[in-house]
This record gives structure tokens, sequence and C-alpha cells, in this order.
């Protein structure tokens, strides 16, 4: 290689491949000593460099149509954002309609109606839980990746979040109103709802004065585990005793997901990208020494946490992306620690989004990867951004959305990557995808930031992709 600007563009175009998603081996070697040191693996596909298919087509995947579907709230017109999509212990879709920028703004539960192809609304929240919106206090405006069922009993267990403001204020901040009876968030409401029967059996505030930003069901074990925020703290509700004990603090940034193993273990991030993990035997919460993946040519690991997790059907890995700039993607390997008392292998897959010009910030509603989910045919599919750039992506100037939502097929033999839809709304952007989930026909679903209102998409699967109840085994936290 010749000039630094030509390395710098050497090094970015292969730090994203369309259709292999693999670092090259031009510097392979270099990043695998330095994650040594962090205690991140390079997975083989990333220390070959190898191209596993077309690197230069953007379309989607040859001789596999992948049609995708916009699906509005249209029956909660309020609702700008869907923070929760899962599937249920019944093997349909249910979504969250949530309204957080509006005052008095309330959450819908919504659940997909296979045989009118549209979404049914369930109920308003905050009148379930007896905290309607215009009580002058902020609101039960959301569910945030908060859905986890109850197989034995057909039970969906949804926990609320805070953002949003009073009836009569137009924004609210847990902070400053902590200590105001008057204002201050009641607490995250805790529902239990019959898939069955429609209706929900009871409720309890699970967190007083606090929101639910994720949610976990052990349903061996009969407990919930769920982060609060704005404290960040890791709480354990016994849904027996209808109690709830609080752990402490584990970061200030808090993590997007919770995620189980073998051995009902709980697992998340702090924000300085380390792997926390919660151990039942002993009841104490653990801080790893090594990194979760991120970009070791600028980042520390700060900020680096789990957005989203997905269990490998076999259960003997997850795969993980970031919620930060240059989201990357991982596998990590937990059946290996639960032979020992060691911590996982964290394997990096590599940037989940398109190299970028580091001279100029992308902010980290543009630079996204979300929705993760295993599919019927085994095979792991997420959502990420592409977006117009000047330098690496001018095809998509003049376009009339310059930011594309992208779905995408990673083989978990191979670790190949292909792009077999995009994901395209009426009217505005598509890209930022905050949960997906497979139904029990195998057919995707993938809930959306972004737009008011908010909504769904469907990608329906070709029929060599799909099986009966391919929603099986069902992930168990939101």
């Amino acid at each position: 290689m010749g000039s630094s600007d030509e390395t710098e563009r050497e090094l970015d175009r292969r730090s994203f491949i369309k259709a292999g998603g693999a670092l090259a081996a031009v510097f392979a070697p270099a990043l695998t000593a330095q994650r040594a040191l962090a205690g991140v693996a390079v997975a083989p596909a990333l220390r070959r460099g190898g191209f596993a298919a077309r690197e230069a087509d953007f379309g989607p995947a040859e001789g596999a149509p992948y049609p995708a579907k916009w699906y509005p709230f249209t029956g909660h017109p309020d609702s700008d954002t869907c923070w929760s999509l899962s599937v249920g212990p019944d093997g349909r879709i249910y979504a969250a309609a949530c309204a957080e920028s509006v005052p008095g703004g309330v959450v819908k539960p919504t659940r997909y109606n296979e045989q009118r192809d549209d979404l049914d609304y369930l109920f308003n929240l905050a009148e379930k839980v007896d905290d309607p919106g215009d009580s002058g206090r902020a609101t039960q405006c959301k569910i945030h990746y908060s859905f986890a069922p109850s197989m034995h009993d057909g039970v969906m267990f949804m926990a609320t979040h805070l953002s949003g403001p009073p009836i009569d204020l137009p924004v609210y901040s847990p902070w400053y109103s902590w200590h105001d009876a008057k204002r201050v968030f009641r607490g995250s409401a805790l529902l239990a709802f019959d898939t069955k029967t429609v209706q929900v059996l009871w409720w309890d505030t699970m967190i007083p004065k606090e929101g639910c930003r994720c949610l976990l069901h052990d349903e061996e074990r009969g407990l919930l585990y769920a982060m609060s925020y704005p404290r960040d703290h890791f709480i354990i509700y016994d849904l027996k005793t209808r109690k709830h004990r609080d752990l402490g603090r584990i970061s200030s940034i808090n993590p997007q997901t919770l995620f189980l193993d073998k051995k009902h273990r709980v697992w998340t991030s702090s924000d300085y990208g380390r792997i926390v993990r919660y151990d039942p035997e002993t009841d104490r919460l653990e801080t790893s020494p090594n990194f979760i993946a991120h970009d070791l040519n600028y980042q520390t690991g700060w900020h680096s946490v789990f957005y989203d997790v997905a269990p490998a059907p076999d259960r003997e890995s997850v795969y993980a992306c970031t919620w930060s700039p240059a989201p990357r993607l991982m596998r990590i390997w937990l059946d290996e620690v639960n032979k020992g008392d060691g911590w996982p292998r964290v394997e990096d897959l590599g940037p989940a989004t398109q190299p970028r010009d580091l001279n100029f910030p992308v902010d980290l509603y543009r630079d996204h990867c979300g929705g993760m989910t295993f599919g019927g045919d085994g095979k792991l599919y997420y959502v990420a951004s592409r977006w117009y750039d000047p330098k690496y992506f001018p095809q998509l100037k003049g376009a009339k959305i310059e930011t594309q939502g992208v779905v995408w097929r990673l083989d978990p033999e191979t670790l190949n990557r292909e792009e077999v839809s995009q994901l395209v709304h009426p009217t505005g952007e598509a890209h930022y995808v905050s949960r997906g989930a497979v139904d029990h026909n195998g057919d995707l679903f993938f809930g959306h930031v972004g737009n008011r209102p908010s909504g769904i998409f469907k990608v329906s699967m070709p029929a060599d992709r799909k099986r009966p109840n391919a929603h099986l085994p069902i992930r168990m936290w939101g």
C-alpha cells in the first residue's frame, strides 16, 4: 500500500464486507493480538480474511424473494416508537405501540392477527394498572425490551418504562422529579397477560419510581430479572411472593438486554464494555476482566453495551450486537463457561454496519443494528442501517431516503452474511429496528422506531426456510 490515505481507505473498505462481513487478512494479525489482550477471540473467518460472497452487489440475495410489509399503529396514532416486539408463548407476535413524546401518552400492546393480516390492539395499559395518562405524573408510556413469555401457563409478562411527560408538561426528567410526589413516575408496572383468554390476570409495581429497561424470565425458578432506569440497578422479582430485591447499581449507561444460560446465570454488560453476570448460587454480581467486542482501531470499550442478544438454537452460544458507534457483532460461547467457573469466550464477528469517514461523526440513531432473531432455517437474521456517504456509499446519493434498513442473514456454520431484504417505510426512514422475532409460521417481524405512527414490519419467508413452530425454542427475554 502507498500513502496513509490509501491505507485508511483499504482498512475501512475491508472492515465491512457486504456479503462476508469479514475483517481482511491485511490487518487481522495485529488485531488478533490486540483482542487476545482484551479477552476477545477473532472468528476463523476473520483470521482468514476471505470474502464469502459478492462484495460489490448491494441488492437482495439472488433467487429468493423476501417481501417486507409495513403495519403502522393506526389504532394508536400518538405512538412514536415500538421498543418491544417478541413472540409469545402462543407463537404469535406481540408489539408495543409506545407514545413517549406526547404529554399524557400511554402504551398499548398489540398482537399480529394472521387471519386478518393486521394488528389487534389489546388494551390501554395505563388503564389496566390504574395509572391513567391524565394523572399528572409521568406516564406509563412504553414497554422497552420487556416482553417475557411463560410457556407452562401461556402468560406473557410485560413491564413498563418511563420517559413520557405528564399531561400538562412538555418533557419529564426522572432526576428533577425524583422527590416530587405529584410528578414522579409511579414505577414500572408489571403485568401478567393470559394469551389464551386475552385477559390481564394481575399487575404489580415492580420497580418504584423507576422504569424497566429490559426484562428476562427464568421460568424454572419463577424469577424475573430487570434493569432499572435511571439508576441502572439489577432487580430480581419473585413471581411467587411478588416481591423484588435490588442488588445494586452496575453502571451508568443501561445495558439494553439481559440473557440467561443453562445454569440459570444472568448475563449483561457494564458501560465500560465488560461482561457482568449474576450467579444465583452465590447471589452475587460479578464483572469480567475482559471486554465485549469493539473496534480496537479507535474504541476503548466505553459505551459498548449489549443492545440485542439472540440465543443460538442449541443454546450453547448467543449472538449479540452492541449499542455504540460502529456497532459490533459477536458470538459468545456461554456453554463453555458452564463447564467451569471462568468467563465465556467472546468471538468478534466484525462490524455490523458500513465503513465511515472518521473525520465526521455519525450519530447512534443512524448507525444502528438490532432485531436479532433465528429463523426456522437455523440462520441468524438482523437489521443494520446503511446510509449515503460520499466516500463509501455514493450509490445512495439523491435517493428518496438516504438511510436504508437492510435485513441480513448470517450462517452460523460459515459466518457468511448476505443481504436478503430491505425494509421500506412509505414516507420515512426504516432503518432503526428495536427487536425482531419469528412467529410460529416462520415469518420474520421487526419493531420500528422513528416515525409517527410507529409500527412493525413483516418479512415473509420462502417456504424452504420455514418450519412448523419456528419460534421454538423460545427466547425468554425482551
